[in-house]
């Protein structure tokens, strides 16, 4: 698999970065995103990666491989996250379609060991289990990437996330979650994005009847799960399981974290969502 992603990969970073420029740096920041990936699709630590004796197996490599600790410095910082950013709206953007009318809202937990001492790791609820680690949050469509993501520690509500995450969606049209994700404020804003939020009916023999407040589109919800079109569009949701299937299922992909993953590296500094290093 990285034998057929790595050109792609390789080639990409260095188109997107032509449109971008820093001065004062002696390494730029290409440079730093190709080691990032390298290292990644490999499931071997950046400082792997900053030797050039594990780059033998490509000729697509940068002329000089950057130490460590210029890694460190530089890689959390505004300008190497803009070029992140471009850098995934461009391998999103490849097949030339845009966003489905059907989009997927879900976390996946990445799980690190219960003994490790990463201090941004925490406990939370993870497939069914108690787990320790981070969740990725997605919102994703039929495109390579999800059309937008977050990574916050495992004890972080998914409905508290979302919030974050529908502002930054593009398009229109139905947004498939699970339960998880049944609340009045998340139904209210999705529509405020142009996207109806559709979600399991409730428990109870008369769901959206309580006294308390009832988003209209929640109860739209409501009817269209009662509906054989509202049935046969929820069926669509298990393209999530199948693009979370995907990702897991390559070297340097989504399954468990390696062991030498330790914190998340800032979204403010990055200028993207937040990843475990």
């Amino acid at each position: 698999m990285e034998r057929e992603l790595w050109p792609l990969l390789y080639r990409t970073v260095r188109e997107v970065a032509r449109g971008f420029s820093q001065k004062y740096v002696q390494i730029p920041g290409w440079v730093l995103v190709v080691t990032m990936l390298w290292a990644a699709l490999h499931d071997r630590p950046v400082s792997w990666a900053c030797q050039s004796t594990n780059w033998a197996s490509t000729r697509l490599r940068p002329w000089r491989v950057p130490s460590a600790s210029t890694m460190n410095r530089r890689v959390a910082r505004v300008g190497v996250g803009l070029l992140w950013r471009a850098v995934e709206q461009r391998l999103r953007d490849l097949s030339g379609a845009r966003p489905a009318l059907a989009a997927f809202l879900d976390g996946k937990p990445l799980t690190v060991s219960g003994v490790s001492k990463d201090r941004d790791a925490t406990y939370g609820h993870g497939a069914g289990i108690k787990a320790k680690g981070y969740k990725l949050h997605t919102v994703w469509s039929t495109r390579a990437l999800p059309e937008t993501w977050e990574v916050t520690p495992l004890n972080i509500s998914e409905k508290v996330v979302a919030r974050r995450l529908l502002p930054q969606l593009p398009g229109a049209g139905y947004l498939l979650a699970d339960g998880n994700y049944d609340a009045n404020p998340l139904f209210d804003l999705a529509q405020a994005h142009g996207y109806q939020l559709v979600t399991p009916l409730p428990h109870g023999d008369k769901p959206g009847s309580g006294h308390h407040y009832q988003s209209p589109s929640r109860l739209r919800s409501i009817a269209l799960m009662q509906s054989s079109f509202g049935k046969d569009l929820y069926g669509l949701r298990t393209a999530i399981e199948r693009s979370y299937g995907n990702a897991t299922s390559f070297g340097g992909g989504l399954g468990p974290l390696p062991a030498w993953v330790a914190g998340l590296a800032s979204g403010a500094d990055m200028g993207v969502g937040q990843t475990p290093h």
